[in-house]
């Protein structure tokens, strides 16, 4: 199903989307009974299967013919992999992120319950006509697997029209791991060879909200993230960073369409999309539609000026979805253009690759302040290893790299394709150790965060408040 055709089932009442349904079961029997073309037929089961899904994400209810669903049907996906309500199953929302499965997040589970669309080889091959550059690693191996209207965006490249980049974080202690780097990495490659600018948003703000801190402990731990996200390398004349604490009470411009946005979000949707309860706050109901207000340009007059059509494209980990499902649906109902997303795969605990890397569990993380020492023992103590119990095993019957974090985090980080694929064929024939692929990701990761840790070292407090210094930046604005 194209996104134009799940745009329009979201503006859909359950009983419009139901009988869409009916139709579409309607239309693939007479297909089937015709004996019609199978690319037809299959087309037409495949957009069943997703109205089906759609259908389950609004009310709450499989989809039956002859049963409509109740009035009181609201939107009820609250962004949590689910499959029949099988409690062993994926979990991914804002804030939690699970599974039983040793591999990880069945990621092509998630893309038909988000709605969004498989990155297949296709676009990562038009990225790279389109921008003259090799696809960098993420792509290449699928960290970024699926999106929304990428399609779209490169559409209007071509066509000389800009873009604009927008991503964030969520500032909750003074250092960054090696996962939170991820979107970082790859929004700078973006950034770099499409040549375009980029807002970073710090959601001070939502910590204050969610966690046990004080307003002034979130603003700074926002100032010292800032650092590490600068010493990524982004462009100081293409790169806007602000903190919410800040910036919404200095751009009427941007506090104006949050309101636009909360207007035309109910708190049964709200309660539905991100599983809030009547005990939670008021700020956290609110909260997403301060995340949602950058994804549109005008929100940034010393950007864009008054300009409200100009794209936005967001990488995000794909459990930052669910803030931005609300935003495209919000957008054409204020007059704005959706904004289009990239998603990236979750960067697995050293523990295992069940759960992402934790800021709040020093052992489950390798982070930017880590010590090479530091690095080698959390690698060589925590790391899940795919290994066999005894080295004889091992060598007879090979490794899983599928559920060694080791070599997960080397897809990752290290860049040569073809070092990367003998390293997992040695791993699986028993030809590597598992010492000795701790070996080589210790030898990887140390003189990285080395480097990035110099590199920080030379951000001082004046380069952030120039980074964070509401003003134009050097780009191409479309007539």
């Amino acid at each position: 199903m194209t996104d134009s055709q799940r745009d329009c089932e979201g503006t859909m009442s359950p009983i419009e989307l139901y009988e869409k349904l009916n139709a579409q079961g309607e239309k693939v029997r007479a297909l089937k009974i015709a004996k019609a073309d199978k690319a037809d037929t299959d087309a037409a089961v495949k957009l069943l299967l997703k109205l089906k899904v759609d259908y389950k994400q609004m009310t709450g209810q499989d989809y039956k013919a002859g049963c409509p669903p109740s009035v009181s049907s609201v939107v009820s996906d609250n962004g949590t992999l689910t499959d029949g309500g099988n409690d062993d199953e994926d979990t991914v929302d804002p804030w939690n992120v699970s599974t039983t499965n040793a591999k990880g997040v069945d990621y092509d589970k998630l893309i038909v319950r988000f709605g969004s669309s498989k990155i297949e080889k296709e676009l990562v091959d038009r990225i790279e006509k389109v921008s003259g550059q090799k696809p960098h690693h993420f792509l290449r191996r699928g960290i970024f697997f699926s999106h929304r209207d990428m399609h779209q965006v490169l559409d209007a490249y071509e066509k000389n029209k800009s873009f604009y980049l927008y991503t964030g974080r969520g500032p909750s202690s003074e250092a960054m791991h090696v996962g939170h780097l991820i979107p970082f990495i790859f929004t700078k490659w973006l950034q770099d060879v499409f040549d375009i600018p980029l807002v970073i948003q710090m959601t001070d703000d939502e910590k204050y909200l969610w966690k046990d801190l004080t307003l002034e402990e979130c603003h700074h731990f926002a100032v010292e993230n800032a650092k590490d996200i600068i010493a990524c390398g982004f462009d100081i004349n293409k790169t806007f960073i602000f903190s919410d604490l800040d910036y919404m009470g200095s751009s009427p411009e941007f506090y104006r369409n949050v309101v636009k946005i909360q207007k035309h979000v109910t708190f049964n949707q709200v309660k539905g999309i991100f599983g809030f309860s009547d005990s939670d706050c008021i700020g956290k109901i609110s909260f997403p539609a301060i995340q949602a207000a950058p994804s549109f340009s005008n929100s940034f007059p010393q950007i864009f000026g008054d300009k409200q059509d100009i794209p936005c494209l967001i990488p995000c980990a794909i459990d930052q979805d669910p803030y931005f499902r609300m935003t495209r649906d919000v957008a054409p109902r204020i007059g704005y253009p959706k904004p289009a997303l990239l998603h990236s795969t979750f960067f697995p605990a050293l523990q295992g690759a069940q759960t992402k890397m934790s800021a709040s569990d020093a052992n489950s993380s390798i982070f930017l302040t880590d010590s090479p020492k530091q690095i080698k023992n959390k690698i060589n103590k925590h790391a899940f290893s795919g290994g066999k119990d005894t080295e004889e095993d091992h060598r007879k019957y090979g490794g899983n790299p599928d559920v060694d974090v080791s070599f997960m985090y080397l897809t990752f980080f290290l860049e040569d394709d073809e070092q990367l694929e003998k390293i997992r064929q040695d791993y699986a024939s028993g030809a590597l150790l598992t010492g000795e692929l701790k070996k080589i990701l210790i030898e990887t990761l140390q003189p990285m965060i080395a480097e990035h840790q110099e590199r920080r070292k030379q951000v001082t407090d004046e380069t952030v408040k120039q980074f964070m210094t509401p003003r134009p930046l050097n780009f191409n604005l479309p007539a």
